[in-house]
């Protein structure tokens, strides 16, 4: 009597003889959903889709983003420490003046 394969095709090949294909649930943003968790507006959020920034996709008429690449855009824009020195000039100049260290003994 031949044998009957069990919880597999009709080449006897079992569920975890097949290869399982990598998938990740893709979620998708409107443009409005997505500028509001960046907390920007929709003109900045095109203009960092029409620069190549942020990637993005249409459908039709409808332009969509990965949650994953909102995410992943977020964090490289994340300002390092001692980054922003050029915003402030001024109160780097007077942190100086403030410090005993710094001042001229004649």
């Amino acid at each position: 009597m031949p044998e009957v394969p069990t919880e597999a095709g009709d080449d006897g090949a079992t569920s975890e003889d097949e290869p399982q294909a990598a998938y990740e649930e893709v979620i998708w943003l409107s443009t409005l959903k997505a500028a509001n968790r960046m907390g920007i507006t929709t003109r900045t959020l095109y203009r960092f889709i029409d620069r190549g920034d942020l990637p993005a996709y249409r459908f039709g008429r409808v332009i969509r983003l990965r949650l994953s690449d909102v995410d992943r855009f977020v964090e490289q824009c994340k300002v390092e420490p001692g980054s922003l020195e050029h915003l402030y000039p001024e109160a780097r100049l007077t942190e100086l003046d403030d410090d005993p260290e710094t001042v001229d003994d004649d």
